[in-house]
C-alpha cells in the first residue's frame, strides 16, 4: 500500500485524501470521548477471539495489555491523537500497534469500524443512562421530601393562570414528582433497547470468522446480541429514543421552572431560592434573578433540537451503514451533557427551596377559590348541579362588586341567593376545609398528600431495586 494514503483502507487508492476532505470527515474530535468504551470493547472482542482459536492466548494478553498502557496514556492526556487516523478507533489501533507490534493488527479481525462505533455507542449511553436515572431518582427523592414538610401549606391551585381552588404546595410538587415518576420508567425502558450488542454484524453482514457473539455479549454486560446485522450497524432507534426522553424530561424541567421563577416575582412571592443559585444584575442592585431555573427552561430548545436532529439524520438512509451516522454523535452527547446538567442543578436545588407560606395563604384567598366548595354544598343540600352553579356566580358577582370574598359575606347575603344556605356553610368557605375536604386519594387533603408521598417514596424504592 502506498505510505501517502490511509493505512487502515487505503490499498485501492491512487491519491492521498484531500487535506480538507480528511478534517471534514474525520470525527476524531468528538468521538475521542468514548474511548473507554471502544477499549472495552475490543478486549472483550480480543477475548473471545482467543476462545474461538482465532487468536491465541498470548496475543490476547498482549491486546489486553497494550489497550490497557493506551488507555492509562488517554487518562493522563498524553495519547497522541491524529486527525488523519479519523477516528478513536483507529487512533487506538494505530498506537496499540506501534507498542506490541503486528498482533496489534489482529485486533480488528471479525469486525468493521460499523459495528464498532454502534457498539461503542451502546456502552456509552447505557452508562449514561445509569448516571442520569440516579440523578432522577435524586430529584424525586428531594421533592417527595419538601411535598412532605409542606403538605399543609395551603396555596391557590390554577387553571389557565386563574386562581381555581385551594390545594397545598405539597399536593403541588408531588405533581412535579409524577411528571418525574413517568420520565424516570421512560428512561429505564430505553435502557432496555439500548442493551442489545451489535458486535459481530461486521460492516453489514456478519463475518465467515467462527465468532461466539453470545460470549462478547456476555463479557460487554449486553442483554444479546442484536438479531439482523444490516439492522445491527445502521439502528440508531436507541438514540433518538433517548432524545424523546430527555425532550420529554426537559418539557416538565421548563414547566417547573416556569412556576419558579413566577413564584420567585414580587408579584408572586410565593417561595424563595437560596441565593447560591441565583444571581443579580450589573446595573439594578436589587435584583435576585432564577437564573437556574430560567436556563434549564432556555436549555429544553436545544434538546427539542437534538431530537429533530437525529429524526432528520435517519429519515432517508437506506440500509445499511452510511456517513451520515457520523453525525449523531454530537446531538446524542450533547443531549447527555444536558440532561445531566440540569438535572443535577434540580435536584441539589430543589430540596433548598423556602415556601413562604403566608403569602401562598394569602393568594390562596382571592379569586373565590372557595366557590366550587359552596356549589358542591348545595348540591350536598339537594340543589341541582347547574342551579348550585348559578347561585355561585351570583354570589361571586356580589363579591367582585363589594370587593369581598366568599368567606367575608354575612349569612344573610348570602342566603339571598338560595335559602338551603344554612350557618355551617362557612365550614366550607374556610381554606383549610376546602382542602380538608378532598379526603381521597389523589387529592389535597394534607393526610392524602402525606400518604401519597410516602407511595412515591416506596415505588422509587421498588424502581431502582428492579433495575
Amino acid at each position: 500500500m502506498s505510505n501517502t494514503t490511509n493505512q487502515s483502507w487505503g490499498g485501492r487508492f491512487s491519491e492521498p485524501t484531500d487535506a480538507f476532505v480528511a478534517r471534514f470527515t474525520a470525527s476524531v474530535d468528538f468521538d475521542r470521548r468514548l474511548y473507554h468504551h471502544d477499549i472495552r470493547g475490543s478486549i472483550a472482542h480480543a477475548t473471545m477471539l482467543e476462545r474461538v482459536g482465532v487468536l491465541t492466548c498470548d496475543e490476547r494478553e498482549a491486546i489486553v495489555q497494550g489497550l490497557g498502557e493506551v488507555e492509562r496514556e488517554i487518562d493522563a492526556e498524553q495519547f497522541p491523537w491524529s486527525v488523519e487516523l479519523e477516528d478513536v478507533h483507529m487512533n487506538i489501533e494505530a498506537r496499540l500497534t506501534e507498542k506490541i507490534g503486528i498482533t496489534g493488527k489482529k485486533l480488528h479481525t471479525g469486525r468493521s469500524r460499523n459495528d464498532q462505533i454502534a457498539t461503542d455507542i451502546r456502552l456509552y449511553l447505557r452508562d449514561e443512562i445509569d448516571i442520569v436515572a440516579a440523578e432522577i431518582a435524586r430529584l424525586r427523592e428531594g421533592l417527595i421530601e419538601l411535598a412532605t414538610r409542606e403538605a399543609d401549606t395551603v396555596m391557590p391551585g390554577f387553571t389557565h393562570l386563574q386562581t381555581a381552588q385551594p390545594v397545598t404546595f405539597g399536593h403541588h410538587l408531588l405533581a412535579w414528582q409524577e411528571m418525574l415518576t413517568r420520565d424516570h420508567e421512560r428512561l429505564l425502558d430505553c435502557r432496555k433497547r439500548v442493551n442489545v450488542m451489535p458486535l459481530g454484524a461486521a460492516a453489514l453482514a456478519g463475518t465467515t470468522y467462527p465468532i461466539d457473539r453470545h460470549v462478547t455479549a456476555d463479557l460487554l454486560g449486553f442483554e444479546r446480541p442484536a438479531e439482523n446485522s444490516l439492522d445491527a450497524v445502521s439502528d440508531r432507534d436507541f438514540a433518538i429514543e433517548f432524545g424523546a426522553f430527555a425532550s420529554t424530561l426537559l418539557m416538565h424541567l421548563s414547566r417547573m421552572s416556569e412556576e419558579l421563577v413566577l413564584w420567585t416575582s414580587a408579584q408572586f412571592d410565593f417561595i424563595d431560592l437560596p441565593d447560591r443559585f441565583c444571581t443579580g444584575s450589573s446595573i439594578m442592585p436589587q435584583k435576585k434573578n432564577p437564573d437556574v431555573p430560567e436556563l434549564v427552561r432556555g436549555k429544553t430548545g436545544r434538546v427539542y433540537g437534538h431530537l429533530m436532529g437525529l429524526l432528520t439524520l435517519m429519515k432517508s438512509q437506506p440500509l445499511a451503514y452510511n456517513k451520515d451516522n457520523q453525525e449523531d454523535k454530537e446531538p446524542l452527547f450533547d443531549t447527555v451533557d444536558t440532561v445531566q446538567g440540569c438535572l443535577k442543578a434540580f435536584a441539589d436545588m430543589v430540596p433548598a427551596i423556602e415556601a413562604k407560606a403566608g403569602n401562598m395563604f394569602e393568594a390562596a384567598r382571592k379569586g373565590f377559590s372557595t366557590a366550587t366548595d359552596l356549589a358542591d354544598y348545595l348540591v350536598r343540600a339537594g340543589v341541582a348541579f347547574r342551579d348550585a352553579h348559578e347561585i355561585v356566580g351570583q354570589a361571586v358577582a356580589l363579591g367582585l362588586r363589594e370587593q369581598k370574598d366568599l368567606s367575608e359575606m354575612s349569612l344573610d347575603e348570602l342566603r339571598q341567593f338560595s335559602d338551603a344556605i344554612q350557618g355551617d356553610v362557612f365550614e366550607v368557605l374556610t381554606l383549610e376545609g376546602s382542602v380538608a375536604a378532598r379526603n381521597h386519594i389523589g387529592g389535597t387533603a394534607p393526610d392524602q398528600v402525606r400518604a401519597a408521598a410516602q407511595r412515591a417514596r416506596d415505588a422509587l424504592a421498588t424502581l431502582q431495586q428492579e433495575a
